[in-house]
């Protein structure tokens, strides 16, 4: 499903660069100010990452890299005071429960 809202979002967002690239170029001709072409700096980083992710390897390198933190730093995925019991969920709902009465 990312892959295809990646793809098609690539879609809308391509056609808005292009035509802000021609736009900003024209008008950087026009006024004779190269300045005007900066804002396509941040949007061919945002196009490019994009395209990757719809089209590339940006996918497979995130999964090969989250394979490797699991692996070498799993201390890094570890919670906070150690897993979850049974106990502890029926301390959270108790002092949830409006009806609950402890003796």
């Amino acid at each position: 499903m990312q892959i295809a809202w990646t793809r098609e979002f690539l879609k809308y967002f391509g056609t808005f660069f292009g035509l802000a690239a021609v736009g900003l170029t024209a008008g950087a001709i026009k006024k004779k100010n190269p300045g005007v072409l900066l804002p396509i700096v941040p949007l061919s980083f945002i196009f490019a990452y994009q395209y990757d992710m719809g089209y590339g390897t940006l996918l497979q390198r995130m999964k090969v890299e989250a394979e490797n933190i699991m692996d070498t730093q799993s201390t890094l995925l570890e919670l906070p005071k150690g897993q979850l019991t049974y106990e502890d969920l029926e301390k959270i709902r108790r002092s949830q429960s409006k009806f609950f009465i402890e003796k």
